[in-house]
């Protein structure tokens, strides 16, 4: 994801400077044979490439806002995300009853469910970028977890199968009381609903034929420029024709990268430093949580434990 301020020129017209260098080689010939052999009648009325040109800057218009809503959805997700896995991590920490405080079972399992959901967080950006949702699970949940999601086509929903499994266990051993649980499920709801909002994004194509059909009426556009405006500026309309052709370009690149959210490109919905910071803050909340008890039964009215 380009996340700097100023986007490097290399980068934008990079994307579109071979369709540049044929548009100006294409009008400089055109320039060229209207010179040298003087061909007057190549020349066409402006108002032909000026009505075509404004149909298609209001599809490409509505083009750029269709892609732009698709990016600024999984965006919206994905803040949801953070705000879900904040409150789990929460209720986590928070719900498990402490009556057995120095148990190492209970301080496992709540270590446990933190890092899973970190795990998750990483593995849900991995997969909808098309890439091995297990590449570095291990760095964060046990071999034998690693080893259960590895049957699973989808790894993210295996991860939250096992987060329910702990949470029904947690139920039985007397950790949660039912209320807790139901609330904790229900954060995972919402966490499996954001994860399928984002494979629908994913698995919705942008219709091809609206694509197809606006990039054959601009090439269109571009084709017939020149001979609308060979007889304004001569061999100046070579830059001009370049100009104008290459804001229409990058329009249209624009909305074709930001149609795909989850494409795995710099354009992309910045999964992986989302991820990073849900990593940060949920650790810090666990490395809080494992303060030594003195530490955090300094005032009993602002550390309840």
């Amino acid at each position: 994801m380009l996340l700097k301020k100023n986007i490097p020129l290399k980068y934008v017209f990079g994307k579109i400077k071979y369709e540049v260098l044929l548009v100006a080689v294409y009008t400089l010939i055109i320039v060229i044979l209207h010179d040298r052999f003087n061909l007057k009648h190549m020349a066409i009325p402006l108002s032909v490439p000026m009505i075509m040109g404004t149909v298609i800057s209001l599809l490409l218009a509505f083009r750029s806002n269709q892609a732009y809503d698709r990016w600024w959805e999984a965006r919206t997700i994905w803040g949801a995300i953070v705000n879900d896995s904040r409150s789990f991590t929460r209720q986590v920490l928070s719900f498990v009853d402490d009556s057995a405080y120095e148990s190492e079972e209970i301080n496992h399992f709540r270590e446990r469910m933190v890092r899973r959901q970190i795990a998750w967080c990483y593995s849900l950006s991995l997969s909808l970028r098309g890439l091995d949702g297990k590449e570095g699970l291990e760095k964060h949940i046990s071999k034998r977890e690693v080893a259960y999601v590895s049957r699973f086509a989808n790894i993210p929903m295996a991860l939250l199968d096992l987060h329910a499994r702990d949470l029904n266990y947690a139920l039985k051993q007397g950790w949660l009381n039912e209320f807790q649980q139901v609330t904790l499920d229900q954060t995972l709801s919402r966490l499996c609903d954001a994860m399928g909002k984002c494979e629908r994004i994913k698995n919705t194509v942008f219709p091809a034929t609206y694509s197809l059909y606006i990039h054959f009426a601009m090439n269109f556009f571009i084709l017939l420029l020149p001979f609308a405006l060979i007889e304004y500026f001569g061999l100046i309309e070579v830059p001009l024709v370049v100009a104008i052709a290459a804001s229409f370009l990058l329009i249209e690149k624009m909305a074709i990268h930001l149609q795909d959210p989850f494409d795995n490109k710099p354009t992309d919905t910045p999964m992986t430093t989302i991820s990073r910071n849900i990593e940060r803050d949920l650790k810090q909340l666990l490395n809080d949580h494992h303060l030594p008890e003195t530490t955090q039964n300094v005032d009993h009215k602002f550390y309840v434990m």
